[in-house]
């Protein structure tokens, strides 16, 4: 009885650990992992496995902003099953990263971008034991070439985020209940007259939609967008057109 109630509160309960192929992966890219769980002291039954895609968004409110964590997406793993003491039961998993997913491997002065695997067990009568696994999400070859242009034409990726809610222009928006924002200052004085540019992608299957904020020194903040079609990423093509949505 006595392992029974320590087992409630988290002392001597079953453990999980989710061993991913690999961290390293791209918005949309499948993966795959083994979750292995571990009995504890006492047999317990578990009620349910449940993975979280996660990531930090900044909110803000008339104080200024804070940071929490948001899930992006959610997978119920398997049905109700006994954990016996001791024992080890391993559950392979496969799932698709959602096409919203932030990039995390950026070269920029202030990274607030972060993203984890969480995955959990739901245990009755016991606190919920979690693992947690950073992943490394990487720009696909839109994204790449996209800032490569801001790059060719004179920007320098100062800072990104995370922020909490939804990106809506005309022909795409996102689902996710956040958006990733990237944003440039020009290295000297810009030709256009522009101060800051922040950029958000929105990627899907076969093509990326790109929304862009345009903070002019003697002008209101504009937006503007373009659509990069997969096959047809060609850096000289996106300088050209970034060009003419600055001008």
């Amino acid at each position: 009885m006595f392992k029974k109630i320590l087992a409630s509160v988290g002392i001597g309960a079953a453990t999980v650990d989710t061993v991913l192929e690999t961290e390293h992966l791209y918005p949309g890219q499948k993966f795959q992992a083994k979750i292995i769980i571990e009995g504890g002291d006492v047999s317990q039954q578990v009620s349910g496995l449940e993975m979280a895609l996660m990531t930090r968004v900044k909110v803000e409110n008339d104080d200024g902003h804070y940071f929490v964590n948001h899930v992006i997406e959610t997978w119920k793993i398997g049905e109700q099953f006994d954990i016996a003491s001791g024992q080890t039961k391993v559950i392979p998993f496969e799932a698709r990263l959602h096409s919203e997913t932030p990039i995390t491997e950026l070269n920029a002065g202030y990274n607030h971008c972060h993203v984890w695997l969480e995955t959990g067990l739901d245990i009755d009568l016991a606190l919920d034991p979690t693992d947690r696994d950073t992943l490394h999400i990487y720009p696909n070859d839109a994204i790449k070439t996209c800032m490569s242009a801001m790059e060719k034409l004179g920007f320098g990726l100062v800072k990104a985020d995370v922020e909490k809610g939804q990106l809506r222009a005309s022909n795409f928006h996102t689902v996710s209940g956040c958006y990733q924002e990237l944003e440039y200052r020009p290295h000297s004085k810009s030709l256009f007259g522009i101060q800051e540019v922040e950029l958000s992608f929105v990627p899907e299957a076969h093509r990326t939609h790109v929304l862009i904020e345009l903070d002019r020194a003697f002008r209101s903040d504009g937006y503007v967008d373009l659509t990069i079609e997969h096959d047809q990423v060609n850096l000289s093509q996106l300088c050209d057109q970034l060009e003419r949505l600055f001008a």
